[in-house]
């Protein structure tokens, strides 16, 4: 060995095995040990990258800004979204001054790839994440007002036809 020199010593030409007639040899074990680490390692890194259904409703009022319950919990005012997990019947009610309170009882149905046994493979082996969005809209009636007069009127009227009834 020369260093420093700048002497440069040849490549040497290694042989290949005398068994070797162009197929591929036997690999040894820690070899392949680091492979299958290797590609278990990809698959837990990319497993969670697949299969994803998230579901999301969204709830609209004309006019906006109404109180919205879904299945009695308050979700906030509207417009207001929330993930929900399971398809079926929900039941939302709309609360706003000056409006009549409306209770919906709405059915949410799942689209095809939902369906059983299709839905195994959307939710655990799709390549991208499907969102399954829901969104419903409904007008809120004005509260029918009655002026006091008429009110009391009527108040009137119906304790002097208790006082004359046998």
């Amino acid at each position: 060995m020369n260093f420093g020199l700048g002497l440069i010593e040849p490549l040497q030409y290694i042989s290949p095995p005398s068994n070797a007639s162009g197929l591929v040899e036997e690999m040894d074990f820690p070899r392949v040990l680091r492979i299958t680490f290797c590609l278990l390692l990809i698959t837990f890194c990319l497993a969670p990258n697949t299969g994803c259904v998230s579901r999301r409703l969204t709830i609209r009022t004309n006019p906006p800004g109404a109180l919205v319950k879904l299945n009695g919990k308050r979700l906030g005012f509207s417009p207001v979204s929330t993930d929900f997990t399971y398809y079926g019947t929900y039941e939302i009610e709309l609360v706003k001054d000056g409006y009549e309170t409306e209770t919906i009882l709405q059915k949410i149905s799942p689209p095809w790839y939902q369906r059983f046994p299709i839905d195994f493979f959307s939710d655990n082996f799709s390549p991208f994440s499907i969102t399954n969005r829901h969104e419903y809209t409904w007008p809120l009636r004005p509260k029918n007002i009655i002026p006091t007069d008429d009110l009391l009127n009527r108040a009137d009227q119906l304790r002097s036809d208790a006082l004359i009834a046998p």
